[in-house]
């Protein structure tokens, strides 16, 4: 299963959907804990909530939580309509997010639909994910990471109890969490240079400006926080968490803050225990680091998530690439003749087209081929020396 190509949600249901149905036995409690373990709720996806056995690709941490986040809203709809189909929850799923964007401009405007239920929530997800750091933005900034997605679990739930006002509710509660994450973040005693740009971000921001936030005090008075469901004070308080768990360190001011919010939500102080225990289980055992808040330059994350997309297309097409490489003879001889001397603008010329040409026998790499793809080329000729035999780079240090 390839959740990057079309196809994925019917394969994905032929796969897990009877492990999902017995699944929705299991009470919102269980299954939150469970998904938390695979960092989904943590906004750093390292595993799926099921083994898929059959998988034979190397999933990025992008496609595990597309993964996650549908076996999640498939959770929740079936522990409402234990007899339904999948096709039902698929269309159910679909009119969700349909509604949450309705009289708005969001990612539905940038999408073609199909037909097809799977294909459009396939659409639908992938936007989600790619929309999902622009909760908040200051000076054209994402800041928010993955770990927001779980507000959509929380809101089909609602969703399906009652239809009304579910805008409102994700609008209101995630102005709820942003509010707590901040304050957790300016709580704490010794603040880096980057907690400290966060917080002027987040200060400058005109949706979340301090005029704003008196506007809406009673959305986080103490009294709507106690009024919570027990999965969403759980999260409100694991969030919060994250907030100050990027340096591995927690303070006196951290702790009492975190003291003062599980009084504030009446869950008992047992439940502060845990989540800082599930935090630090989870990052010893599964990540190297985590963050709520993300603010880098836009060039960089380009780059950066350029490099990741070439990276992965050629790991994909591994076999495919070397074999149209071999075959190519001049190629093959230019790019070795690279590693020891600058080419020529004619060399350089024939190497641009060689390289197009096998990218054109190559389905997953026409990306290469569209407007603008041709600056991705550098990247490609970059990883293309770690395939190709070791005679092709005598220079080469074996791991």
């Amino acid at each position: 299963m390839n959740p990057s190509a079309a196809g994925w949600i019917p394969k994905f249901l032929n796969l897990l959907d009877k492990v999902i149905i017995e699944e929705a036995n299991l009470p919102a409690s269980v299954f939150y804990l469970k998904l938390k373990k695979t960092g989904f709720i943590y906004g750093n996806t390292t595993e799926t909530l099921s083994e898929l056995s059959k998988n034979s690709l190397q999933l990025t941490k992008e496609e595990i939580t597309k993964i996650n986040l549908l076996h999640s809203l498939l959770y929740i709809y079936y522990s409402h309509n234990p007899t339904e189909s999948s096709t039902q929850a698929l269309r159910k799923i679909y009119e969700f997010y349909k509604s949450l964007d309705r009289d708005k401009k969001g990612f539905f405007s940038k999408l073609s639909f199909s037909k097809s239920e799977s294909q459009n929530l396939e659409k639908i997800i992938a936007a989600r994910l790619q929309e999902s750091n622009g909760i908040l933005k200051a000076n054209n900034s994402a800041l928010l990471t993955y770990a927001f997605l779980f507000v959509d679990v929380l809101a089909f739930s609602k969703w399906l109890e009652t239809p009304q006002g579910i805008k409102e509710y994700v609008s209101n509660f995630e102005s709820v969490a942003i509010h707590l994450c901040f304050k957790a973040l300016k709580a704490k005693e010794k603040k880096k240079k980057y907690d400290l740009l966060l917080i002027e971000l987040f200060e400058a921001s005109t949706e979340y400006a301090s005029e704003n936030l008196t506007i809406m005090s009673n959305v986080f008075s103490s009294e709507n926080l106690s009024e919570k469901s027990t999965e969403e004070k759980n999260y409100l308080l694991d969030l919060c968490c994250i907030a100050v768990w990027d340096d591995y360190e927690m303070d006196i001011q951290e702790f009492e803050y975190l003291q003062n919010l599980t009084q504030e939500l009446s869950l008992p102080e047992t439940s502060l225990y845990e989540a800082i225990l599930d935090i630090k289980t989870f990052t010893e055992a599964s990540a190297k680091k985590i963050k709520l808040f993300t603010h880098t330059n836009p060039v960089k994350r380009f780059y950066k998530q350029s490099v990741a997309t070439v990276k992965l297309l050629i790991l994909r097409n591994k076999n495919r690439l070397i074999q149209e490489l071999l075959e190519s003879g001049e190629l093959v001889k230019l790019l070795s003749l690279s590693t020891v001397q600058d080419l020529s603008e004619e060399e350089k010329k024939k190497v641009k087209e060689q390289l197009l040409d096998i990218c054109k026998t190559i389905p997953s790499l026409t990306i290469f081929l569209l407007p603008g793809g041709t600056v991705l080329l550098p990247l490609l000729v970059k990883f293309i020396p770690k395939l190709l035999p070791s005679a092709f780079d005598e220079n080469r240090i074996e791991k």
